[in-house]
């Protein structure tokens, strides 16, 4: 046993060391540009090469935004204002054009003195959503309430709305968001009162048409209640029935003797007003709200056991799938027409939303089908061994997984989706890409203008895009079980 103690050692350490700073090239920008940017050879080739396409574009673009002009009445304006700031042959960008017709490539050609009612419509929306999107997280979603209702409210004020308007929106935001605070669970309620708000508010007419759609739909509760006596199955079926038949034969007759007796509701606006990123949101939205819910149906109708419900999925997935979405909207725009009774109004929109909801749908479908045949077979053993039938099934342990699943699909559908609202300027709708740049550059003061409304439009297009994204992602976070 060794007899050696502390005393006879040469040195003792008795306090501890300062702590030392990491090094540099293990902390901080260094290292995160190790890690992300030169981390290996062809990695360190690949930055170089981005390095280097990014410095081509800005040294070849960035005169032509920093001479950009925003203060024109035209193009012609807009070249002698850079030729006397930067002298003759400077080149330069006249965002002129989106300060004098922003508004059209808003609300396309929607009357100026009503803009107070798609502000009001998609603030509301987001009032809508708000529930659905956040509603585990109370602190996001006072941010977003309040955020919407500032700047609802600030639009508003700055296109000058009348003093009515602005008072009953800004009463109709702040109340909500006060509900939220206190009740947020009653905001659902809203969200599903919210489609026949936003068609009401985006198309006026009488009060009295969305009024008897809920009648309808109250009808066929009350039809599926009083069936449902006599047989489940057939309770569903009858209150289906009986909603379409009072929303096919008696809605509009009776919203047309209720006005005549009662007159009430606002001034009416026809499809043909709507243009630019008022007509692709409304298109977009509805398009991926209906999208959904019928892409779960026809998912699990594809992985059905019953041969004929199957085959008929199969078939119409299939078909949409191969169709072109641009051939779907020639169908909506010229054909259908000839399938209806004559002296049928069938909105243009209406059609081209069906259209779009169709053609989503199949695809959304598929990623569906994806999440359902990822999930292992244990999953559906374990539904049956609790007991559980088809429907609690599906809905209680195989789509909550399956969806969670199929998010990045699901998402990127929508944005392909929200996208593809540029194309209905081939059915002769005002579209912000190319149908409201076409009607402005048809004015003799921007003959001439290209690249400034495709910027314009762009711009807005990717925020949209990016914060769905965004958003994709934050749901990803949210839903990742593995390592809790």
């Amino acid at each position: 046993m060794s007899k050696t103690s502390t005393r006879d050692a040469a040195f003792f350490r008795e306090t501890m060391l300062p702590p030392e700073p990491p090094p540099i090239r293990e902390a901080g920008a260094v290292k995160w540009l190790r890690e992300n940017l030169f981390s290996g050879p062809v990695n360190t080739l690949l930055t170089v090469l981005g390095l280097a396409i990014i410095w081509f574009l800005v040294s070849h673009f960035w005169d032509w935004f920093a001479h950009s002009v925003w203060n024109a009445d035209s193009l012609a304006q807009c070249r002698e204002i850079i030729a006397a700031t930067w002298g003759e042959g400077a080149r330069g960008a006249c965002f002129a054009v989106i300060r004098e017709r922003w508004h059209q490539y808003m609300f396309g050609f929607y009357p100026p003195s009503l803009y107070w009612r798609p502000l009001l419509a998609f603030g509301l929306l987001m009032v809508a959503l708000a529930p659905i999107l956040f509603s585990e997280t109370q602190q996001i979603r006072r941010i977003v309430l309040v955020a919407t209702t500032v700047a609802t409210l600030l639009f508003m004020q700055v296109l000058g709305v009348p003093t009515a308007a602005f008072l009953l929106s800004a009463i109709v935001m702040i109340g909500a968001t006060i509900l939220a605070e206190r009740h947020a669970g009653w905001l659902l309620i809203f969200s599903a009162l919210y489609p026949l708000i936003g068609v009401f508010l985006l198309w006026g007419g009488t009060l009295w048409a969305p009024l008897m759609v809920l009648a309808g739909i109250g009808l066929g509760w009350l039809g599926w209640r009083l069936v449902g006596i006599v047989s489940p199955m057939l309770a569903v079926v009858a209150g289906i029935l009986v909603t379409l038949i009072w929303w096919i034969g008696f809605t509009g007759e009776a919203a047309g003797d209720l006005q005549n007796l009662l007159p009430l509701g606002i001034t009416s606006v026809q499809s043909e007003k709507f243009g630019g990123f008022l007509l692709a949101i409304t298109i977009g939205v509805a398009g991926i709200a209906l999208s959904l819910p019928i892409g779960i149906i026809l998912a699990l109708a594809r992985r059905s056991d019953m041969f004929l419900v199957t085959s008929l999925a199969v078939i119409f997935i299939e078909f949409i799938r191969g169709v072109p979405l641009i051939s779907l909207l020639f169908v909506a725009s010229l054909l259908l027409n000839y399938f209806l009774p004559p002296g049928t109004d069938f909105d243009i929109i209406l059609r081209v939303i069906i259209m779009v909801t169709v053609f989503a749908a199949a695809y959304m479908a598929e990623v569906i089908r994806g999440g359902l045949a990822a999930l292992p077979k244990g999953q559906y053993e374990a539904a049956d061994s609790l007991g559980l039938d088809y429907w609690k099934a599906q809905r209680l342990i195989i789509l909550p997984q399956a969806l969670k699943i199929s998010i990045p699909g699901i998402v990127s559908t929508f944005i392909g989706m929200f996208k593809d609202t540029t194309l209905v300027t081939f059915v002769g709708l005002f579209d912000p890409l190319k149908g409201i740049s076409d009607f402005v550059r048809a004015n003799f003061a921007w003959k001439g203008i290209y690249w400034e409304p495709f910027i314009f439009t762009g711009a807005i297009f990717f925020i949209i895009c990016f914060s769905m994204s965004r958003y994709s992602m934050y749901l990803e976070r949210r839903l990742q079980r593995d390592n809790r």
